[in-house]
Order: C-alpha cells, then sequence, then structure tokens
C-alpha cells in the first residue's frame, strides 16, 4: 500500500497541474474568442470587414451618423468632417474624421469603435479604416483620417434589422503609451510642469 500513495500523489499533482494549464490557456485564449465571435456576429455593435463593396446595391438609403470620443488624457481634438450622410444599402462610401494634436509632443494613439443600434453591426462592413492601425500625430499636427464602407442590403432581410433607419458610427481614440510615444521629441529637454 505504501507504494501506492506516491502514484497517487504524483498523479494528484499532474491533474492539478493540468487544470492550471487549461485555465491559463482559456484565459489567454479567451480575448482572441470574444474578438471572433463579436467580429462574426456584430455582437455589441461590432462592425465587420471585407474587402470590397458588394456587387447588389439598393436604391433604398440609410443615414449614417458619425460620432467621435477622446479618451482622458489624450490631448488631441478628434471630430467627424461630416456628421451624417446619405448612403444607398450596399454602396461603398469614403468618410473622413479630423484629428489635431494639441500637444507639445508626438502623441501615438489607437481608436476604438462600434455601431448603434447593435444588432446593425453584423451588416456595417468597414474596408479600409483608419482605426486598423495605430495613429501618430506629431506635436500641433492636423490630419484627416478616411474610413471607407458600406451597409449591406442584407439588413432589410433580417427581421430584427428591418427598422433600422440609422446607424450610427462611433470611435474614441485612447493614447498608446509605448514607451516612445510620450517621450520628448529628440534634442527637447524635459520642461517643469506649471
Amino acid at each position: 500500500m505504501s507504494g501506492r500513495r506516491p502514484d497517487r500523489k504524483a498523479l494528484t499533482a499532474m491533474l492539478l497541474a493540468s487544470v492550471i494549464l487549461g485555465m491559463v490557456g482559456l484565459t489567454a485564449a479567451a480575448v482572441p474568442l470574444y474578438r471572433l465571435f463579436c467580429q462574426v456576429t456584430g455582437y455589441g455593435g461590432t462592425t465587420q470587414r471585407a474587402e470590397a463593396a458588394p456587387e447588389r446595391q439598393l436604391d433604398q438609403t440609410i443615414t449614417v451618423r458619425f460620432n467621435a470620443d477622446v479618451a482622458r488624457g489624450l490631448p488631441w481634438s478628434f471630430a467627424p468632417v461630416e456628421r451624417a450622410v446619405e448612403v444607398r444599402l450596399g454602396e461603398q462610401h469614403l468618410a473622413f474624421y479630423r484629428a489635431h494634436n494639441s500637444g507639445d509632443r508626438a502623441v501615438v494613439g489607437s481608436a476604438t469603435f462600434n455601431v448603434t443600434p447593435f444588432k446593425a453591426g453584423a451588416y456595417f462592413s468597414k474596408i479600409a479604416c483608419f482605426c486598423f492601425e495605430e495613429q501618430t500625430l506629431q506635436a500641433g499636427e492636423t490630419v484627416d483620417m478616411p474610413v471607407s464602407f458600406y451597409v449591406d442590403p442584407a439588413i432589410l432581410d433580417d427581421p430584427a434589422t428591418r427598422d433600422v433607419r440609422a446607424i450610427t458610427l462611433s470611435y474614441t481614440f485612447f493614447a498608446l503609451d509605448d514607451g516612445a510615444a510620450g517621450a520628448p521629441e529628440s534634442g527637447e529637454q524635459d520642461r517643469p510642469s506649471s
């Protein structure tokens, strides 16, 4: 009987180690799996990505409104160039957001996005977007950032979205602290805060 105890202890230790490794693996996979789920279903207003607009275009239009926010701590102003546009379903449209860095150093930002109503996320597709990459604005720099999109005509085929007449595309920019973004430009000295 004494020969079995080390086997049981070893088996228990291996089982506990496997459980812990499995939990760590699930934790690491949770964010990418959730992101994939949101992209596939449009859950939470997550938009879709596409290579091109569909060939099917309808005469029916939908209003797309644009919203822009900046997180606290990012010295940017950020706003849509146009507040709203009327687009045909299936038709590719190009809109712009304008960002200005009012700070005294280069800042790297990244945008999060969604659409409302959330149920329209599965039908709002972006072909190209500034939100797919980090954006660096130098001190005092102003840039126009494009987003190319379309609203899938299939939005009319879904009983849950047939009533949608307007979609709001919202972006929020956040500062990225990658070590270099907050560093003064070369040759600059740290200035005491006033």
